[in-house]
């Protein structure tokens, strides 16, 4: 028979009717609330990584491979599709998509505004799919590939909701691209198609997606040259590892950038956060200790008499000590039920139904996102009854210290 256990669970049916209960309640409570706001920051941490980094890839591929070039002029230097990176990706087994895409300034005219925009051009391998996401209204561009004419494309054109907004168009209306190309610029004749929206500043206030064929017919490029790829990967944990072998494995004169470098700022802001919660997280479990020491110490004041008494009669410190650890254990496992309940529960109500809205000015989405990541929840509540656990330590050697003689005596 476990005798510390079994009184254990004797003196903790007692302090219901005392007034050690309410402060267990309070311990419980601190540590189910601590808990709570950890899981809570993990999924929404989670959430908000992923929708960002997906909104860039969407836009961008994981990496992108373009043409050696030492000038800065808006003008690519095109690479030829005749590359075993697009004619053959399925030698790559890291790799899961490969796209083209070509870059063109212009100005951007409707009825009532101008606006500076850059067009990307994109042709039918573009990954619609992924970007669909992004969509607001309209459709995606319909790309003229029964035609049997050469140098045709599309006129069809992608807009942020940002952009509409600024030259006060809607899909199905007409606009004219005024495109940067000397001696004199030319203009084109565009239909909107859709509205896009990412919330992310970088490509709502200025990116436009259109047909590729006509940026290769401005700049007098055949259909075998484009500005570079957009290179998928089936794990984004192995970009490093990706990025390495693709500039192992292609030409020289073509240069390979992780998206992570090209827009370094969005990922070192995203390190930033994460760090962040792990302070947030250090300090709630500080907390929590804290409050799991002082209810302890308090627990063994009151029971300074029968510490007394049991010393008395032969019993240890170590089985003493036994007692109180499995009362401050069962503390920390109440408080841990209830603050998954309320971690998890707000989890389930926020992704299925948007409770928690967000300024995407700020923020670059509309709410506030959620990530199943049930790893992390694990981790939290392992950290938190390791952790919590080991400083119930600190309260229970006051026992060593207690003299049978006078605690018996205490009151």
């Amino acid at each position: 028979m476990n005798l510390p256990y079994f009184i254990a669970k004797r003196i903790s049916k007692a302090e219901n009717r005392s007034f050690s209960a309410t402060i267990n309640k309070i311990a419980i409570a601190s540590i189910a609330l601590g808990l709570g706001l950890m899981i809570i920051a993990f999924l929404i941490l989670s959430g908000f990584r992923k929708e960002v980094k997906d909104k860039i890839y969407t836009f961008s591929g994981h990496i992108q491979v373009t043409k050696y070039t030492l000038n800065n002029s808006m003008q690519e230097e095109p690479i030829s599709l005749n590359n075993p990176l697009y004619q053959n990706p399925e030698q790559y087994d890291y790799i899961d998509h490969v796209q083209v895409y070509s870059h063109k300034a212009g100005i951007l005219k409707s009825d009532t505004e101008w606006y500076g925009v850059f067009m990307k051009g994109v042709s039918p391998n573009f990954d619609s799919v992924r970007f669909k996401r992004n969509l607001e209204k309209g459709e995606f561009i319909q790309f003229d590939t029964d035609s049997t004419q050469a140098n045709t494309y599309s006129t069809d054109i992608l807009i942020s909701r940002k952009i509409a907004n600024i030259l006060e168009v809607d899909t199905g209306d007409d606009v004219r691209m005024y495109f940067v190309d000397p001696p004199t610029p030319r203009q084109r004749k565009l239909t909107v198609k859709g509205i896009y929206y990412t919330g992310l500043e970088e490509f709502d206030n200025q990116v436009i997606i259109g047909d590729i064929g006509l940026i290769q017919r401005l700049n007098n490029w055949p259909d075998t040259l484009v500005g570079g790829f957009e290179v998928y990967l089936t794990d984004t944990d192995d970009l490093a590892e990706a990025e390495t072998m693709l500039q192992n494995d292609l030409d020289y004169s073509l240069f390979v950038e992780k998206i992570s470098d090209k827009y370094v700022q969005m990922f070192e802001w995203l390190e930033l956060i994460n760090n962040n919660v792990i302070i947030f997280l250090v300090l709630i479990l500080f907390v929590a200790c804290f409050n799991i020491v002082s209810i302890l110490l308090i627990l063994i004041m009151e029971r300074t008499q029968m510490i007394g008494l049991l010393k008395a009669i032969g019993a240890k410190n170590r089985q003493i000590r036994r007692i109180f650890t499995y009362n401050g254990m069962r503390l920390i496992m109440r408080g841990m039920v209830l603050g998954n309940v309320i971690g998890i529960g707000f989890g389930v109500l926020q992704y299925y139904f948007k409770i928690v809205p967000l300024d995407p000015e700020n923020y670059y989405m509309e709410f506030v996102p959620i990530q199943w990541d049930f790893v992390a929840i694990l981790f939290v509540n392992a950290l938190t009854f390791g952790v919590i656990g080991l400083v119930l330590s600190i309260p229970t050697a006051v026992i060593l210290r207690i003299q049978p003689i006078r605690a018996i005596r205490f009151d």
